[in-house]
């Protein structure tokens, strides 16, 4: 019985370190996660092959890429919706990684639309064991398959941008909660100037999403730094804490360092 429970955890942790392996590089390959693990490649296969049972990634001839998911099949042929998507994808993912590792089992949560906090929503850890509140479509739809985390979905008009509701149902959904965390993705975020949404009604129901949480975290790389948009969701001063891409320079984190903001280079 020990053995069978060993076996289980190390499959479960090779799991959680192919998933990872995919989010910091876009793919993986058979040979070197067995030489890696010190496994067999067919050990390493059948992990693969489970992985994608369970919707976490598709496989390729020697190999893994990350899966998408159907509910962006309508986008395929959208050019922008795609560069949206990649721009700086790497240092997305490993903003995603970073926020993801700092969520506590038994935590509610709450994420924001965008491609960022959408790489926090990929990037739970297996057996997440958290609640998420959102406001976003496909956040609740990504993480539908999954038995470990409870999802609330707000109500609300759906905007084109990125999957968001918005409006007063939205805003009184969001109301009704008080979490541990939140994740923010912003257009800008400026020391002086606050962060900031290209859209006000967007801007709005986050105001709403930051006034009920105990911890805010800004996930944003390093092209948001400095940047200012439209509308105002709340001073810089608000937020305790920023993950950026190491892509930041000193000049850019030292204004929010300055402010008692805690930054996390990834």
């Amino acid at each position: 019985m020990s053995d069978l429970l060993t076996s289980d955890n190390a499959a479960a942790l090779r799991a959680q370190t192919i998933i990872e392996k995919l989010l910091h590089t876009g793919t993986v390959a058979v040979d070197e996660l067995a030489a890696q693990f010190g496994v067999s490649v067919a050990t390493v296969r059948r992990d693969l092959v489970e992985l994608e049972q369970r919707g976490r990634l598709r496989r390729t001839h020697g190999g893994a890429v990350p899966r998408e998911p159907l509910l962006y099949e309508p986008f395929r042929y959208n050019s922008s919706f795609h560069e949206q998507i990649d721009r700086n994808l790497a240092e997305k993912r490993r903003i995603g990684l970073a926020a993801a590792a700092l969520i506590q089992p038994g935590e509610t949560i709450s994420l924001t639309a965008g491609t960022t906090t959408t790489q926090v929503t990929r990037s739970l850890r297996p057996e997440a064991n958290v609640t998420v509140v959102t406001n976003t479509v496909n956040v609740a739809m990504e993480l539908s398959h999954r038995n470990d985390v409870r999802v609330f979905v707000t109500g609300g008009f759906l905007t084109g941008g990125w999957f968001s509701l918005v409006g007063p149902a939205t805003a009184q959904a969001l109301s009704q909660f008080f979490v541990d965390k939140v994740f923010i993705g912003v257009n800008g975020i400026d020391a002086e100037k606050g962060l900031t949404s290209l859209h006000p009604e967007e801007a709005a129901v986050i105001q709403v999403m930051v006034r009920q949480a105990k911890r805010r975290i800004v996930v944003a790389d390093h092209t948001k730094l400095g940047t200012v948009a439209t509308a105002l969701i709340c001073p810089a001063a608000e937020v305790h804490q920023l993950i950026t891409d190491s892509g930041a320079t000193e000049a850019q984190v030292a204004p929010f360092r300055a402010q008692g903001i805690e930054v996390l280079l990834v």
